[in-house]
């Protein structure tokens, strides 16, 4: 199928179905439909070399996830892929590890011209190793939140968040709030943890207890939740990710106790398997973060100059059985 007969098939001229392909703004909405159906319909695959050959880019936007088995970096990734491609573009998707080798790896599709921008959602603290890999590459850090530096990022206010999640199992009777925390070399769980010790603190509440996993999975969070049981068991728990919530829900039944009777459980996320279980999260817009992202991205594409941009955006408390 040629550009010409998509053309004929849209009722429109070769330089229209051109400039709808390049995502020129200049096409009538009703040209652009019909180009689009045209498209869709006779299955049409542009030459995507010729293509970056004519406009000096790949149209390939490289996503590089700290952990792709994390339902939450799952769901922003299908944020991505579906703006990405509503723009044109298609992504390459690296399952870092917040390595930094596997990091240069991946970047060294930048240098090869491989991709025209890079979405990474590494712990904050290998931002500045990251800066100095990326150079002045259109770069933008997705889901972990940054207060200052050059590089764009959008997330929500994880403070803010885990304070909410905290005074709302404070404000149901809990006493003895225990926090099921992740890899502090992420800001999210500095952060969220800042928020837990500062509702235990306002509270004035005279248990504290931070247990740290090992991984983001189900099993770590079983495993932190068994070591909080150990001594002077807590009445609530507010886990950093769905899955050690769903982890520390089963160590809480296999120990013979009741959720939420004897133990609330409140997890973070918002994530498919929260409302599989019926557990109360706070929800993070996963998929919304990963369209702005994208769109903070070809802006910076399309604007080398443009300013840097810090984006938050709004999360909400979702009351389910475990509390």
């Amino acid at each position: 199928m040629s550009i010409q007969k998509i053309a004929q098939l849209a009722g429109v001229s070769v330089a229209t179905v051109s400039r709808v392909l390049n995502n020129s703004d200049t096409v009538k909405a009703k040209n652009r439909e019909r180009v689009l159906r045209a498209i869709q319909e006779s299955n049409y695959q542009p030459n995507l070399l010729a293509r970056q050959l004519r406009t000096a880019r790949s149209y390939m936007i490289l996503v590089m996830v700290s952990n792709i088995a994390n339902p939450f970096c799952a769901e922003v990734v299908k944020g991505i892929e579906a703006e990405a491609e509503k723009n044109g573009y298609r992504i390459l998707l690296c399952n870092s590890g917040s390595d930094i080798e596997r990091s240069r790896s991946g970047l060294s599709l930048l240098s090869g011209k491989i991709v025209d921008g890079i979405i990474t959602m590494d712990a904050f603290s290998k931002l500045p190793e990251l800066a100095a890999l990326i150079g002045s590459a259109p770069w933008v850090q997705c889901a972990e939140y940054a207060d200052a530096g050059a590089v764009s990022c959008v997330g929500i206010n994880d403070v803010d968040a885990s304070q909410h999640a905290v005074s709302r199992l404070a404000d149901g009777g809990r006493k003895r709030i225990a926090m099921i925390n992740h890899d502090l070399s992420y800001k999210y769980a500095r952060l969220r943890e800042r928020g837990y010790k500062s509702v235990i603190h306002l509270r004035d509440l005279d248990y504290q207890a931070v247990e740290y996993a090992s991984d983001l999975s189900s099993g770590a969070g079983m495993a932190a939740m068994q070591n909080l049981l150990k001594e002077n068991p807590p009445d609530a728990v507010f886990a950093v990710s769905d899955t050690l919530a769903a982890g520390a829900l089963r160590a809480i039944q296999q120990a013979g106790l009741r959720v939420p009777e004897d133990i609330a459980v409140v997890g973070f996320d918002g994530t498919e398997l929260a409302e599989m279980i019926s557990l109360t999260t706070i929800e993070q817009p996963s998929r919304d973060i990963g369209r702005k992202a994208v769109d903070l991205l070809l802006n910076k594409i399309d604007n080398p100059d443009a300013p840097t941009e810090r984006v938050m955006m709004d999360w909400r408390f979702i009351s389910r059985a475990s509390t």
